[in-house]
């Protein structure tokens, strides 16, 4: 073989390309032979085409993860403004998105006022992770919540957890608004015992841990909640920000009461 046409990177590289396509066979022999056969000029062709391959399979992976994901299609980082966030928030934001924490199975923990932007943020994340090959799902904690509550009441909880354990990383959002019975703390506290130290959580909530005895009511179970999600955690804190949401509001009432006013004018005229 001509180390000009198909040096050892490509080789090595084909390799690759092949172990991931899962043909060992192929892998074994295709060099091999065309350079037998006089063909190694094609080489670098068909290297390419494996390329083009492996590129079509990771698009249609992403997509896949996406449609299962349910994440809100736009959410994310490029449609949030990011400099409206404090430096050391973005930094944080910019280093999670690479995917680190879930090789640790840490938890990423979210809290601030209604508004600030931590369900987008937590989205936006969701959507980098997916890009990068990690699996993602999103969902209101509420919604989780009542799927645990269901498959517990139809003896069929472990399956419903091994459904929640296939994804890299569960999203459950606006864990404060959950004001929940003792079945459905229960089945909350099951899912994060079941997932820690194992896979991870991120968890959007306006509630600070003080308050969480509102959600747990046992405060056993509130300790026991808090101390699992705060082990292995990065918390990104949106307390000192104004809600995103407020002045878009306030702009369309200001726009309706024009409106308003342009008509009571017109109908005196």
């Amino acid at each position: 073989m001509s180390a000009a046409v198909f040096d050892e990177t490509k080789s090595q590289r084909m390799d690759e390309l092949l172990v991931y396509f899962k043909l060992p066979t192929v892998n074994a022999q295709l060099v091999t032979r065309l350079t037998a056969a006089g063909f190694e000029d094609a080489l670098p062709v068909v290297l390419e085409v494996f390329e083009m391959e492996a590129s079509d399979r990771r698009e249609r992976r992403v997509e896949r993860m996406l449609r299962a994901s349910r994440l809100p299609p736009g959410k994310t980082l490029e449609t949030f403004k990011l400099s409206r966030l404090p430096r050391a928030l973005i930094a944080k934001v910019r280093e999670l998105i690479k995917g680190d924490f879930l090789d640790r199975a840490d938890n990423v923990l979210c809290f601030g006022l209604p508004g600030v932007g931590k369900s987008h943020i937590a989205a936006a994340i969701g959507h980098e992770l997916i890009r990068r090959g990690h699996s993602v799902y999103f969902a209101p904690t509420y919604e989780v919540v009542q799927d645990l509550l269901a498959a517990k009441r139809d003896l069929a909880l472990p399956r419903a957890l091994r459904r929640y354990d296939a994804f890299d990383l569960v999203v459950l959002d606006d864990l404060g608004y959950v004001q929940q019975s003792p079945e459905e703390a229960e089945v909350l506290f099951t899912l994060m015992a079941e997932r820690y130290e194992r896979k991870s959580l991120l968890i959007t909530s306006n509630l600070v841990f003080s308050q969480w005895d509102r959600i747990f009511r046992n405060p056993m179970t509130t300790a026991a909640a808090v101390d699992r999600l705060v082990h292995h955690a990065v918390i990104l804190e949106f307390a000192e920000l104004k809600s995103f949401r407020a002045p878009h509001g306030q702009e369309q009432r200001a726009k309706a009461d024009s409106a308003d006013s342009a008509d009571d004018n017109y109908e005196t005229t």
